[in-house]
């Protein structure tokens, strides 16, 4: 069985979906790997790093493509990759099939098409989990581009000269990325705030150092919250004026504000309203990391940095992953490897999905040509 390896040819993607320690382990599971010329560059790895590990480098997308049964991608195929894909092989990428317009194509070549973002959050799917691993290293990275864009510092400093404050950070939303700021915004050396619909989080964001913005609950509110994880959580219209309150004073005071709130197939929920931008320092940075699926921050744009009136600046990167390329591609490709291998079969030469396998079956967006993904 043979694994094809295209460069990603979507703009800015950076990112490679199987680097040379990963082509290692699966030419060790038996398998045929082919990779793209020039295809993980981006993330530091060579064309003399992936031969050495296993793989044979193709000239260019036909010949990556033309007789790969499974292809590992970062980004769903296009219009124009699909044409290059061989007749019912299975793709793997991040498909956001809520939004995806190319499933009816999948469909006509009969392909399978694994969404690696659906893979379900239990316990031995973690190791698989792309979302996570890409949103640890975001949040890490948002806090350096807002260390980048301040004019100020993050830390209290005490010179001869005075004592400069240190910097005020509030992060909204505390998922992974959301935790992973807190972290590095924390050893930078600013003071962090943090919300979250979750109470549960309380405890997480002071154990990183962190302030809780704590919004008054009713026990009946309380008790749907803890019971649905807080992802599922419908919070009623005494919540939201509360939260909106709280959130306005804390963000109006801050200096830094990352934003990391995003619920999957469906646009991202406003968060910091134009009013609160309106009552912020000049030279406030704020990072807005769900900009790519409708934005936390009224006024945000996608891949811009928009300066307000009032000289906040409002940074919107939609894909902060391909900023830290090598990092971020170790990690995918891991999350791929750790997905396939379980149903590798190393005397054949190949694999087989489990369909039936609770970690296998959300996945499927198309399967052998059929739409199975049913958008909202």
């Amino acid at each position: 069985m043979l694994i094809g390896i295209p460069k990603e040819t979507v703009a800015g993607e950076t990112r490679v979906a199987a680097t040379p320690e990963t082509v290692k382990k699966f030419a060790a599971l038996g398998l045929n790997i082919v990779v793209q010329s020039g295809a993980g560059l981006a993330s530091s790895a060579t064309d003399a790093a992936y031969e050495a590990a296993g793989a044979k480098i193709a000239a260019d997308a036909a010949a990556t493509l033309a007789d790969a049964d499974i292809v590992l991608k970062v980004v769903a195929p296009t219009a124009d990759e699909v044409a290059l894909i061989k007749q019912g092989a299975t793709v793997l990428a991040a498909f956001a099939p809520h939004q995806n317009e190319f499933l009816d194509a999948y469909a006509a070549k009969g392909l399978t098409c694994v969404s690696m973002e659906l893979i379900p959050r239990i316990t031995r799917a973690q190791s698989s989990d792309i979302l996570s691993s890409q949103a640890n290293l975001a949040g890490y990275k948002a806090v350096l581009l807002a260390a980048n864009e301040y004019a100020g510092l993050f830390p209290m400093m005490m010179t001869a000269a005075g004592t400069i404050k240190p910097a005020r950070t509030v992060v909204l939303g505390v998922g992974v990325a959301g935790l992973q700021a807190i972290a590095t915004a924390k050893r930078l050396g600013s003071v962090v705030e943090a919300s979250d619909l979750r109470p549960a989080a309380k405890e997480q964001v002071e154990s990183l150092g962190g302030r809780w913005l704590d919004v008054p609950m009713s026990d009946e509110e309380k008790a749907k919250a803890l019971g649905t994880g807080g992802y599922a959580w419908q919070p009623s219209p005494e919540y939201i004026r509360d939260q909106a309150i709280v959130v306005d004073k804390a963000v109006s005071n801050a200096n830094i504000v990352i934003t990391t709130a995003q619920i999957p197939g469906r646009k991202a929920p406003v968060l910091v309203k134009a009013e609160t931008v309106a009552k912020m320092k000049p030279g406030s940075i704020i990072i807005d990391m769900a900009v790519s699926t409708g934005g936390n921050v009224e006024g945000s744009k996608l891949d811009e940095t928009v300066v307000t009136e009032n000289g906040v600046r409002i940074v919107g990167i939609g894909n902060i992953p391909a900023l830290v390329a090598t990092e971020a591609s170790a990690l995918y490709s891991r999350n791929m490897l750790n997905f396939l291998s379980p149903m590798a079969d190393k005397e054949a030469g190949s694999i087989v999905l489990n369909r039936e396998d609770d970690m296998v079956k959300p996945t499927l967006i198309v399967d052998n040509g059929q739409v199975l993904y049913k958008k909202a």
